[in-house]
């Protein structure tokens, strides 16, 4: 088979070009450290990596997501905390307002005070977001609170707003201002007790306790009228003071009377008790005078803080006035119980799901050197390898060049002369 030259010139130069390919192709490899440069180097290691690259995308931006998360619930619980000791606050005004030494100018320098942690209160329910939102109105923008002339009024909606911060996990954000500043139980969280405003007008000074439950299965959930009756004292015959007790809920007189209908005789301090609750009633209640006990309902801090300040600028000298101010005042006092229960229950739920971002943070963490470790598995070079290679075909390649120079050198017209 005959051989020409130009043949033997094109195979050389096509085998250079190969071998000077291949040895570029090492040399990319080693300079990039990937091993899969095109996805025709690899098509099945190119398809996954695509897919891990998307998986590490989610898994980062879900990071981010947690880090916004992890802004907005820290700036909560730092309004929840300064909620919490303008309650403390609060309770001291209250304990400090019921000293029956103070006279009304006192109380007035304490309403003044309480005016002031009153704003205070309104700022921290008014907190921005720092992104021109507020934290506690919910889905909208608009500032969250008013005051008006029994409380403030909620402006703000009931949504929470929620960040998707696991790939199957979404988080509330933030709490609506409704949760945290209004539903807040009155009373002793069952049942409330209260003194009608008219027993001032006629000199009672009966004081009633908050109460509390003894029979929960016993509780009806009515609302009772504790009614009161004095008969003035006559020479040789001292004053008699009873009640009776009447659920207004069906018009019927309670027990425990022999006859519920017969009036059972007061003894100041002396517990009262039926269907299940129990409260005292202090002091000298006056003929006609009424108190109350209605199941708990949900009352706003803004109104607790208002009958506050109403009850301090009302009269609270002499034995009936000290008795009207000290009713509203256990009021104030178990309403604010109740609210700082419910801003530490808010509190903990926070903690709980700044708890958890540090759980998924972890998790996300963990992912992500799964991740790179796939990654660096699919498409990274082996160096070690890579190298060897690249000698043996830099070897290669030398070894081509010389022997193609050789070979190009044996022509036949070198020996025509």
């Amino acid at each position: 088979m005959r051989i020409s030259s130009k043949t033997i010139f094109d195979n050389g130069v096509g085998q250079l070009g190969t071998l000077q390919s291949s040895l570029a192709k090492t040399q990319q490899q080693l300079a990039t450290g990937r091993r899969v440069l095109t996805p025709a180097d690899d098509p099945i290691a190119s398809a996954r990596a695509l897919e891990v690259t998307q998986s590490q995308s989610i898994n980062t931006q879900l990071a981010t997501n947690r880090s916004n998360a992890r802004s907005s619930l820290s700036q909560e619980e730092v309004a929840l905390t300064s909620a919490t000791q303008l309650y403390q606050d609060v309770k001291e005004l209250v304990v400090k307002a019921g000293a029956g030494s103070l006279t009304n100018k006192d109380r007035e320098s304490i309403a003044v005070e309480l005016e002031g942690r009153l704003q205070d209160l309104l700022g921290i329910a008014n907190t921005a977001d720092g992104s021109g939102g507020y934290i506690f109105s919910g889905f909208k923008d608009s500032i969250p609170f008013t005051l008006n002339g029994t409380g403030a009024t909620y402006q703000g909606d009931q949504g929470e707003r929620t960040l998707q911060v696991g790939s199957s996990r979404k988080i509330s954000i933030s709490d609506s201002g409704t949760a945290i500043f209004e539903n807040n139980t009155t009373g002793n969280g069952r049942f409330k007790t209260g003194a009608d405003p008219a027993n001032y007008d006629r000199g009672g000074t009966g004081i009633i306790s908050p109460g509390a439950v003894t029979d929960p299965s016993a509780l009806t959930g009515h609302q009772y009228a504790i009614n009161f009756t004095v008969v003035p004292a006559t020479p040789g015959v001292p004053k008699v003071t009873t009640y009776t007790v009447m659920d207004l809920t069906l018009g019927t007189p309670v027990p425990p009377a022999p006859d519920p209908a017969d009036p059972i005789p007061y003894t100041s301090g002396k517990s009262i008790s039926f269907d299940g609750l129990q409260f005292e009633i202090k002091g000298d209640p006056a003929d006609l005078d009424t108190f109350s006990v209605d199941p708990s309902d949900q009352k706003s801090v803004f109104e607790t803080m208002t009958d506050m300040l109403k009850a301090l600028r009302q009269n609270g000298e002499g034995a009936a006035g000290q008795a009207r101010l000290t009713n509203v005042l256990n009021q104030v006092n178990s309403s604010i119980d109740n609210a700082s229960d419910n801003l530490l229950a808010v509190r903990a739920s926070v903690g709980a799901r700044m708890k958890e971002l540090d759980y998924l943070d972890s998790s996300g963490e963990d992912l992500n050197i799964q991740y790179a470790t796939t990654l660096s598995n699919l498409t990274e070079v082996d160096t070690i390898q890579a190298i060897s290679l690249f000698t043996q075909q830099q070897i290669n390649l030398e070894a081509a060049q010389k022997s193609y120079k050789t070979l190009t050198g044996l022509s036949l017209f070198n020996y025509i002369g």
